[in-house]
């Protein structure tokens, strides 16, 4: 009898994309800025530790469903054919166990909190595992990416404050993670466009067409306003700090619309610093205050 495989430690490194950490670092950031607006740059270490690893279980989890969803369409793609799955070193069905363990673990992080965030928790996990099937149906899966994303925010934000209450704060800093990765995603789709339209499946770098460094651009701009009005109230070092992500975000936007498309990929890799400069700000502040 011969049994479907499972891949070795290096193929599942490999699916879960450990050589490309761009990814832990997309979805770190946006959960961190929820856990340190919600407690003025001091969360609780358990709080702290337990989103941190939450962070990596489930971008892990989310690169495994995005290879099982992709599994007969990544074989006819030069970039993606020699992933795990569309190569057959790892079965979808052993795939799918795998992201039903991660899963597990990550429900066993969350069940450390109170029972208000848990709930929270399974509409985070419906946002992720839906996800990589949205390119199929909607023109703009990227704003999917972003609450699947940024839906971190508000279980932080509620970890920390028992509740999320009335404040604008952790759904300004929501909105804000979903214009952020329209735009850094789409700079992304930007080298996948060919192999998008041959294949049927939508993107927003194919709906916004020749506007594409524009949209880019723009929700690039519209993205750090909202995280300014978010954070402005935070003190003068939140505020600096905001200034330089903001001065970075220009001149990531700068660079694209002087380079063209071809600088798509590069946009997107340095687009996360954005972020952890935000989080530096209000990491700082405790210090100096």
């Amino acid at each position: 009898m011969r049994f479907a495989p499972v891949g070795t430690w290096r193929d599942w490194l490999v699916l879960w994309r450990i050589d490309r950490p761009i990814g832990y670092w997309l979805l770190l950031w946006p959960t961190l800025w929820g856990l340190l607006a919600a407690s003025n740059g001091s969360p609780q270490f358990k709080n702290l530790l337990i989103f941190v690893a939450g962070v990596f279980l489930m971008r892990s989890a989310g690169c495994v469903i995005n290879d099982f969803a992709d599994r007969r369409l990544d074989p006819n793609v030069e970039r993606t054919k020699q992933r795990p799955i569309a190569a057959g070193r790892i079965a979808p069905g052993a795939a799918l166990a795998g992201f039903v363990l991660m899963l597990l673990l990550a429900l066993l992080l969350v069940l450390q909190l109170d029972w208000f965030v848990v709930a929270l928790s399974v509409v985070g996990a419906l946002l992720a595992t839906i996800y990589p099937f949205m390119k199929r149906y909607i023109h703009m899966p990227q704003a999917w990416l972003g609450m699947a994303f940024g839906w971190g925010i508000i279980m932080a934000w509620a970890a920390e404050q028992g509740a999320i209450g009335n404040s604008a704060v952790p759904w300004l800093i929501f909105a804000a993670n979903i214009l952020w990765s329209i735009s850094y995603d789409t700079a992304y789709a930007l080298g996948d466009r060919d192999d998008d339209r041959k294949m049927g499946m939508k993107s927003a770098a194919l709906w916004f067409g020749d506007y594409a460094v524009t949209a880019i651009i723009l929700t690039g701009i519209g993205m750090m306003a909202l995280l300014a009005w978010a954070c402005w109230s935070y003190g003068p070092v939140v505020r600096a700090f905001v200034i330089v992500s903001a001065l970075w975000q220009a001149w990531l936007c700068l660079m694209l619309y002087r380079k063209g498309e071809a600088w798509g990929f590069s946009f997107f890799l340095n687009s996360h610093w954005v972020g952890a400069i935000v989080c530096a700000g209000f990491l700082l502040t405790p210090l100096v205050s």
